[in-house]
């Protein structure tokens, strides 16, 4: 109404049906469905407006600014109190948006630490609130092993356990699920295949680089190599399944998803967190805020 935008608004909550028929599709458990609540909002307005207010609207409808100075400052004070926040995501960005800040200091004599520079947008959850989906692999080819040398050579590092057609999902740290000649397996990492001490070798992105990836395939470093690609597991293990099935891709591999308790061990021992190791839910739409540098 402040905006003086003519709408109405419809909504409605998906039906069980709905949401079953999409876990159903996409393979994915209740936890992996995000739109459980439909809203609809139609405006009317002139046609050269539409695309502006649908955005406006779009925007009302999804920020609340809190422009009380009191309300600000008790939240201020709140997070004061906060010891430490983590990057979960966007670890990239934020490096950028330092080295950024660093640059443009340097260039002004005038630098008051109150420039918009010294700042970059950022969103705040609670650990309770932020949802860490698995993120799985597939493969090219079997670096020249048929698909029955390959399990031979699985089985000196994990527990194979042939599951059959039905998709399987990992049960623990550790397990994987794999995907290859139209089979679903369990792999389990052996004792004594992997550190738990250690906060990076325990993640399952380096058991499986480190037993599979490196010993068995030769893939060579995963951020460039062609013969591998990664899939966000907010898309579901039937896309997996799909990719092999399709002769783009000759395996899969499913991972169960990191812990936050991984992740902060990896950040207060000062470690890196490998490559697409951890898919983040929810993420925000891109391009709603913008913060201006000068």
């Amino acid at each position: 109404d402040a905006a003086g935008i003519k709408y109405h608004i419809k909504s409605r909550t998906k039906s069980v049906y709905s949401i079953w028929n999409k876990m159903r599709k996409q393979k994915v458990p209740f936890e992996g469905v995000y739109d459980i609540f439909a809203i609809r909002i139609i405006i009317d307005c002139a046609e050269q407006l539409e695309k502006a207010q649908c955005w406006l609207a779009y925007s009302i409808a999804t920020f609340w600014a809190i422009r009380d100075a009191e309300t600000n400052a008790r939240i201020t004070e709140i997070f004061a109190e906060i010891p430490a926040l983590y990057v979960a995501d966007g670890h990239h960005r934020t490096a950028a948006a330092a080295l950024v800040g660093a640059e443009k200091r340097a260039a002004n004599p005038n630098h008051t630490g109150e420039e918009e520079y010294n700042y970059f947008l950022a969103v705040i959850f609670p650990e309770s609130q932020l949802n860490i989906i698995d993120y799985n692999r597939v493969v090219m080819d079997l670096n020249g092993l048929t698909a029955a040398e390959f399990l031979d050579k699985l089985s000196e590092s994990f527990e194979v356990v042939e599951m059959g057609a039905e998709i399987y999902k990992p049960n623990a740290l550790h397990n994987f699920g794999m995907y290859l000649d139209g089979k679903w397996y369990s792999l389990t990492a052996r004792e004594g295949t992997y550190d738990d001490n250690d906060p990076i070798g325990t993640l399952d992105v380096t058991v499986l680089s480190n037993l599979v990836f490196d010993k068995i395939l030769n893939l060579g470093d995963l951020r460039t190599s062609k013969r591998i690609d990664f899939v966000g597991g907010i898309r579901g293990l039937g896309e997996l399944q799909k990719r092999v099935d399709s002769g783009e891709m000759v395996a899969a591999f499913a991972l169960y998803p990191v812990t936050m308790r991984q992740i902060i061990d990896i950040a207060d021992t000062g470690n890196i967190m490998p490559p697409k190791t951890t898919w983040f839910e929810p993420k925000l739409r891109s391009g709603l805020v913008i913060h201006k540098l000068s």
